[in-house]
């Protein structure tokens, strides 16, 4: 045996087969019997042999095993909001076992104030890319991509050439909410919504700024409440998908001379602020104002409250992405998914005030 670490072909020589058979052991590609392969198996764990050098399985197969995550907001901010994490989570639990680890990239890096493409976009080895949380044509993330030639999978967003859509109905599962609260006799509607494009800020929303939301999930959620004719007195747009934004936009929408009756926020972190922005200023939810979110988070630390909100399959929601991953590695262009949403009523509404 070699010094320092067992290599292949200390296994090949352990097993009494020829390095090429010990290297086809490994890879599962091309004609071995199993006994051959349990066998060569077996040298390994004897000696230790933890697998092929994975740059040089990399090189041989032209592959780098790598998927990677593309990051529109900071990392910070992202990985405090759990439908980022449970969309990750069935992700990641789908490529796995594919033999695909998952490398994260932000969109953008700011220098000086100016924001430009991350260069590991450009030269970062990947095999495939996920635009997890939506594609904006306008930032140059999808065209980087496309230029590279690297297969892409969007989480959100509309349908566009070459590219495989996961998404969910949030535009139907908004319209059934906004009518929940019409039949329960609401007329003076607020709301709060996701960010609708850079810079992010949080304020009440300009015309220019919802005549063009750049991101999907804003923009098909604003879209459902015009399905269920609902038109907002006011509506407050957040720099991101936090409880912190949330409150600071309930502190908009509430402490004013005639709040609206019910606010909808467009994600279930945001409306857990507009709870709190609500008990802040004496305001009783739902006997003074309702309040109902999206995403069907589990919030116990809302207590005894119990959000009114529209459940997506976040979990699910990852994993079918991977499977597109999966197809597009293939060769295959995936149909575009939309996955089914449901309303979830709970506490939070309830009629207007009299």
């Amino acid at each position: 045996m070699s010094q320092g670490r067992p290599t292949l072909a200390d296994v090949a020589s352990a097993a009494g087969v020829s390095v090429s058979t010990a290297s086809l052991a490994f890879s599962g590609a091309g004609p071995i019997a199993p006994e051959t392969r349990e066998r060569v198996h077996e040298a390994a764990r004897r000696l230790g042999y933890a697998g092929p050098n994975p740059l040089g399985r990399s090189l041989r197969s032209g592959r780098s095993g790598i998927v990677a995550v593309v990051i529109g907001d900071q990392l910070r901010r992202s990985f405090r909001d759990p439908v980022s994490v449970q969309v990750l989570d069935g992700l990641v639990s789908t490529l796995g076992p594919l033999g695909l680890g998952v490398l994260l990239v932000p969109a953008h890096t700011t220098t000086d104030g100016v924001a430009e493409l991350d260069p590991l976009l450009e030269a970062a080895p990947m095999d495939a890319a996920v635009l997890i949380w939506g594609a904006r044509e306008e930032d140059g993330v999808l065209a980087a991509l496309q230029r590279r030639g690297v297969p892409v999978v969007v989480g959100e967003g509309p349908e566009l050439p070459g590219v495989a859509v996961v998404g969910v109905e949030d535009r139907i599962g908004t319209a059934e909410l906004a009518r929940h609260l019409l039949e329960l006799g609401h007329t003076r509607f607020g709301l709060v919504t996701l960010p609708l494009s850079h810079p992010r800020r949080t304020e009440v929303a300009t015309p220019e700024r919802l005549a063009r939301p750049e991101w999907a999930p804003a923009r098909h959620r604003l879209q459902g409440l015009a399905d269920a004719g609902v038109e907002p007195v006011m509506i407050v747009e957040t720099a991101g998908s936090l409880v912190e934004e949330g409150r600071a936009a309930g502190r908009l929408l509430l402490d004013v001379p005639e709040p609206p009756t019910a606010v909808l926020a467009q994600s279930d972190l945001l409306a857990a602020g507009v709870l709190l922005a609500a008990r802040e200023l004496g305001l009783r939810v739902p006997e003074d104002v309702s309040v109902a979110g999206f995403d069907g988070l589990d919030l116990p630390w809302m207590a005894p409250d119990v959000l009114t909100t529209v459940a997506q399959p976040l979990g699910a929601k990852g994993e079918a992405i991977g499977r597109a991953v999966e197809q597009v590695l293939a060769g295959e262009l995936p149909a575009t998914v939309r996955m089914p949403v449901s309303l979830r009523v709970g506490t939070t509404t309830g009629p207007p005030r009299s």
